[in-house]
């Protein structure tokens, strides 16, 4: 059975579509009236944090476990089967390391640092004997102010477009694990060149799982109070790499979601030059929008934040208005990374089970383990129903955008240069809010379901965003990212 990446059957819902997305947009209008009049002492200041990944030093034993774990899996992926459902790597990859740990450092903080095994590459390299040895200086090299996040923002442009657009060639189980391969090793020679700076700024698991940290409930260690958004109290580096960082995390979601529109499918099938007839223009084409979002969603909020500062009587550069109020997109980003993955998560995450009996696919595996790892487990589609996954979803996005404005809510109002002013800075913002709400709850009701009363029989089919591959004999539902 194909499923799409994040929704299964269609869900009726039960208002028509303009109402269910004027009714979300309405929720985020109130938050907004009735967090304007509430005070914000100016006097207080905000908890100045330094912007990058926060540097912990736990055992080096966690680093060579983790170390030992990523060659096992390289070496299942190069010599596994690559049919994709038998092998674990795709699923380690694109379930594990791509969806589920960024969620958890979002609810939990950013735990992450005593397994990361591409961090633990280059402290391994970041040695003064070993510098001087291979570079003839024991000092690293400086990091260039200009590179800022550019590594970090690179790497993750690349994973996405992997991820959602050349997801055929990434997900076949050989060619994953390749990447892991290169991209350790690229990691560990950027350590013994660059020391620290490298996993502040330019490693990009490090500043993925340390931003959405910055969310989390607990700290582990880093700087901020223990509660959810705790690590948020300050501003983000007002650098355009740091901005088109955290920008990213909140147009791959979108872009995921927009690919998986039925709208878009149509789109795409009536574009001039047959797209769908050549897989490398598709592909192609796909790259140059998640391009063009970008930039038009940077384009839009940037105009918006300037615009707030300006009322708030600041004449600020771009960047620096946008990188004010970037705190309070993590959370819309977090939440449609949760809202988008949470079927696909919970129920293509049963194919661990199966995978951990078997991690390599081959018929001879001398391990053999009891029930439900191996073959006969059956993935459970259907433990939850479809609109179990939408009404949380709901909730999620509306929820976040409260959370958002209160952050905005926060900082303009300690930034402004008078109460009054303070308050007459919001309003911009406010309507940015209020239309991204609106896109969203949009995007994320086209795949899942049908306006009015029409049946589900007549519904038309739902397309995936990427591939879908077919499970094993046994687990009826594969990997579909």
């Amino acid at each position: 059975m194909i499923l799409a990446h994040a929704f299964g059957a269609r869900y009726d819902l039960p208002i028509p579509l303009l109402l269910f997305v004027l009714g979300g947009a309405a929720v985020v209008v109130l938050s907004f009236l009735l967090v304007l009049p509430r005070e914000v002492d100016t006097r207080e200041v905000e908890e100045r944090i330094q912007d990058g990944a926060y540097q912990r030093h736990p055992s080096p034993l966690w680093g060579v476990l983790s170390l030992v774990l990523l060659a096992l899996l390289i070496i299942c992926g190069i010599a596994g089967s690559q049919e994709v459902p038998e092998n674990l790597v795709p699923t380690a990859v694109w379930l594990i390391l791509w969806i589920a740990v960024p969620l958890s450092c979002g609810l939990l903080g950013d735990w992450t640092q005593p397994v990361n095994p591409f961090r633990w590459a280059a402290v391994a390299m970041d040695r003064p004997g070993l510098r001087k040895a291979i570079l003839g200086s024991p000092e690293p090299l400086p990091w260039p102010r200009r590179l800022g996040w550019w590594p970090a923002v690179f790497i993750y442009f690349v994973a996405a477009c992997g991820e959602l657009i050349y997801n055929e060639h990434t997900t076949v189980p050989r060619f994953a694990a390749y990447s892991l391969l290169v991209y350790v090793c690229l990691s560990a020679v950027a350590g013994l060149l660059f020391g620290a700076p490298w996993r502040r700024q330019g490693e990009m698991f490090t500043v993925l799982f340390d931003t959405w940290g910055r969310l989390g409930w607990f700290r582990f260690g880093a700087p901020g109070r223990p509660r959810f958004a705790g690590g948020l109290s300050g501003e983000f580096d007002p650098a355009p790499s740091r901005t088109a960082f955290v920008l990213l995390l909140l147009v791959s979601v979108n872009l995921d979601g927009l690919l998986a529109t039925p709208k878009w499918n149509r789109f795409e099938r009536h574009f001039p030059g047959h797209l769908e007839l050549h897989p490398s223009r598709l592909e192609t084409f796909r790259t140059v929008t998640f391009v063009v979002l970008a930039i038009a969603v940077a384009l839009a909020f940037t105009i918006f934040a300037m615009l707030a500062a300006r009322a708030g009587g600041r004449a600020l550069p771009p960047a620096a208005a946008l990188s004010g109020l970037l705190p309070s997109l993590l959370p819309i980003a977090f939440g449609y990374l949760l809202a988008h993955n949470l079927q696909y998560l919970l129920v293509n995450g049963q194919l661990l089970f199966p995978l951990i009996g078997n991690p390599v696919g081959k018929e001879g595996w001398p391990i053999h383990l009891p029930y439900p790892f191996n073959d006969s487990y059956e993935i459970h589609k259907t433990f939850l129903p479809s609109s179990f996954y939408w009404y949380v979803s709901v909730l999620i996005i509306v929820a976040v955008h409260v959370i958002a404005v209160v952050l905005a809510h926060q900082h303009l109002s300690r930034s402004a240069r008078t109460r009054h002013m303070a308050r007459t800075s919001e309003y911009p913002w406010m309507v940015a809010m209020v239309a991204y709400t609106m896109l969203s709850l949009w995007l994320i009701a086209q795949p899942l379901v049908e306006e009015g009363h029409a049946s589900k029989e007549s519904a038309d089919p739902v397309v995936p965003a990427v591939t879908q591959v077919t499970a094993r004999p046994s687990a009826p539902l594969g990997l579909s990212l």
